[in-house]
C-alpha cells in the first residue's frame, strides 16, 4: 500500500535499562522501529532502540536522536535539523587497555574505509572516567562516573576540533559470571550496562547540544549456546562501537529553541508531532508526559519490562490509544496519517451521542 498523505512525525520511545521484551536487548526493535518508519513516514528514536552492537540499518525516514534530546525535543525546547553528513570525533576513555582500544580504533577506520564515514578525530581523556553499574529498587539498570569532568573535557576538545557529533567509548566492568549479565544473555533480564550508558551521553548532551552516542567496551564473552537471538547482535566482534557511528553519521543536529534560532521549512519542532509509541508500562518518561500535555496521541503498546507506569495508574486512561503489538501500532499511526477517527474501526460502533 502507498500511502499518500503527508508523514505523520511520530516519537517512538523503549526507556533503556527496563528490560522490555522488545527493545531491551541488541537492536532487537529495529525491525518495529523500521515498521512504524514506513507506517509514519517520520519516526524520531533514540540509540537504546535501533543499535546493535555490529548491526544497524540505515533508513532516512527514522531520525536517531540521544534520549536526553529526544526529551527535550518532545518538551518543545529542542528542534531538530536533518542533517546529510555528520562529522563525528571520536572520545575514547583513558581506562581502555591498549589492545581493546586499538579494536575500537580499527572499527572506526573500517567505517572510514568501507561505509565513507567522516570521522574527523580521535582524543582520549586525560583521566580513567570510572564507569561503575548499579540496580535501582525496580530492577532497573543505572550507574555513576567518578570523573564526568574528564569526560567533558575531553568532548569540548572535540567540538573544538571542528566535530559536529561524538562517539564515546567508555571502559565499563567486566563480570562474566554475574547473573544478571547470565539472565540478559538467555533472554530474561535487563541490560546491566544501558543505564550507565544513558547517564554518558545525556550529560554530553545536556553539556554540549550536539549529538552523541555511547558504546560500552568490554572483554570479549565465553561463547553461549543457549544464547537469546535478541542478545546474539552483541556476539559478532569485539566492539558496540560500529552501530553508534553509523547512528551518529546522519543525526539530526539538535536546535536550542530559546536561543531565537530560526527554523527552517525542513526542521522539525514538537508542534508537528502526531503521535508517540511507547511501552504500556514505561509512560511516566518526560518525553510521553509532554506529549500527553499536549494532547499528542499515545499509543501504549504491550511490550512487558520492569516498570509498571501504566494509563490507568496515571489516570490518563482515555488520551491513550491501546495496542496488543507494534504490527497494530503501525495500524493506528496509518489511521492516524490518513485522518480516520480511530473509533470508526471498532465494533461494536455506537451512535452518535445526542447533546440535550
Amino acid at each position: 500500500m502507498t500511502l499518500t498523505t503527508a508523514p505523520l512525525p511520530t516519537l517512538m520511545v523503549v526507556p533503556t535499562g527496563i528490560g522490555c521484551e522488545i527493545g531491551g536487548f541488541a537492536g532487537d526493535a529495529l525491525p518495529s522501529a523500521r515498521l512504524l518508519a514506513a507506517a509514519s513516514g517520520c519516526l524520531i528514536t533514540h540509540p537504546n532502540v535501533i543499535n546493535g552492537a555490529s548491526l544497524y540499518w540505515r533508513d532516512p525516514r527514522i531520525h536517531y536522536v540521544e534520549g536526553y534530546a529526544l526529551d527535550r525535543f518532545a518538551s518543545a525546547a529542542w528542534g531538530l535539523r536533518p542533517r546529510r553528513s555528520q562529522r563525528i570525533g571520536l572520545l575514547l576513555d583513558a581506562g581502555i587497555e591498549s589492545d581493546l582500544l586499538l579494536r575500537h580504533r580499527q572499527v572506526a577506520e573500517g567505517c572510514r574505509a568501507s561505509l565513507g564515514l567522516d570521522i574527523n578525530a580521535v582524543v582520549s581523556t586525560d583521566e580513567p572516567l570510572g564507569v561503575h553499574l548499579a540496580a535501582g529498587p525496580s530492577g532497573t539498570s543505572w550507574g555513576t562516573l567518578d570523573r564526568p569532568d574528564a569526560l567533558l573535557r575531553a568532548a569540548e576538545r572535540l567540538k573544538a576540533a571542528g566535530s559536529t557529533a561524538i562517539a564515546v567509548v567508555a571502559r565499563f566492568p567486566d563480570d562474566h559470571t554475574s547473573e544478571a549479565l547470565t539472565a540478559y544473555r538467555h533472554g530474561s533480564g535487563v541490560d546491566v550496562l544501558a543505564g550507565a550508558e544513558a547517564v554518558i551521553s545525556h550529560l554530553l548532551v545536556r553539556h554540549l547540544k550536539m549529538p552523541c552516542a555511547h558504546a560500552p567496551a568490554l572483554a570479549a564473552l565465553p561463547l553461549d549456546i543457549d544464547l537469546d537471538p535478541r542478545a546474539a547482535g552483541e556476539e559478532l566482534g569485539y566492539t558496540f562501537l560500529a552501530c553508534v557511528l553509523v547512528g551518529l553519521s546522519r543525526a539530526p543536529d539538535l536546535l536550542d529553541l530559546s536561543s531565537g534560532c530560526s527554523i527552517a521549512p525542513d526542521d522539525l519542532v514538537s508542534e508537528q508531532l502526531g503521535a508517540v509509541v511507547v511501552p504500556d508500562g514505561a509512560l511516566g518518561g518526560e518525553a510521553v508526559l509532554a506529549c500527553l500535555e499536549r494532547d499528542v496521541p499515545v499509543i501504549a503498546v504491550s511490550n512487558p519490562g520492569m516498570l509498571s507506569v501504566t494509563a490507568e495508574a496515571l489516570d490518563v486512561g482515555p488520551q491513550v490509544l491501546k495496542a496488543s503489538s507494534y504490527a497494530e501500532a503501525a495500524g493506528l499511526l496509518v489511521a492516524l496519517r490518513e485522518g480516520l477517527a480511530i473509533a470508526s474501526l471498532v465494533r461494536p460502533l455506537p451512535s452518535l451521542r445526542e447533546l440535550k
